[in-house]
């Protein structure tokens, strides 16, 4: 079994606070810095993560990889233009600078499965596309193949502005220093 697929294994005791691989740690922390975190999130250790997340955000990810919580995940991918053009899938963006995979009613995990094998073979995928698509089809085969696994479409929820994007003009561009920072 893969191995992003083992960590949805039901276990035994106290669920998973996080879903990746994580210990427990001893901080000495300022009292104000405390409260700070404590605005965040009032569970400290998830504070930390969610303002350590921009700087996760610039490591690199896998192209495609199971983002698990309990006994479910999702598949979270690096964003690709390509992937929504030839799949009509659309990527919700995600804090960290990934995306999860959505699409309509119409399109099933089979057919997005022989959607993204179709593509690899043929030409015009970057290396990098080529990369994403793989690790997604993989990902979705080895979940189809696995005992214990189910694949199960849900919807979700995304706002998107019907406004037209703003064509940024000379006063409102933002002002800069003349050393070229924003002020």
């Amino acid at each position: 079994m893969n191995s992003s697929l083992e960590a949805m294994e039901p276990r035994r005791g106290r669920p998973r606070k996080f879903g990746a691989a994580s210990r427990a740690i001893t901080l000495t922390l300022p009292e104000e810095v405390i409260a700070a975190l404590d605005a965040v999130d009032h569970d400290l250790s998830r504070a930390v993560v969610r303002v350590t997340q921009p700087e996760l955000g610039k490591r690199p990810h896998p192209p495609a990889e199971l983002s698990t919580f309990g006994r479910r995940a999702v598949i979270v991918v690096n964003p690709s233009r390509m992937l929504e053009q030839r799949t009509g899938i659309v990527l919700v963006p995600l804090a960290d600078g990934r995306a999860l995979i959505s699409f309509s009613e119409s399109m099933t995990v089979a057919r997005l499965e022989l959607v993204l094998r179709d593509s690899m073979e043929e030409k015009g995928l970057s290396p990098e596309d080529a990369e994403i698509f793989g690790s997604i089809a993989d990902l979705l085969r080895s979940a189809r193949r696995a005992e214990g696994v189910e694949l199960h479409q849900r919807n979700i929820i995304v706002l998107e502005s019907t406004r037209p994007a703003r064509r940024r003009t000379r006063s409102t561009a933002p002002k800069r220093r003349a050393d070229g920072r924003p002020t």
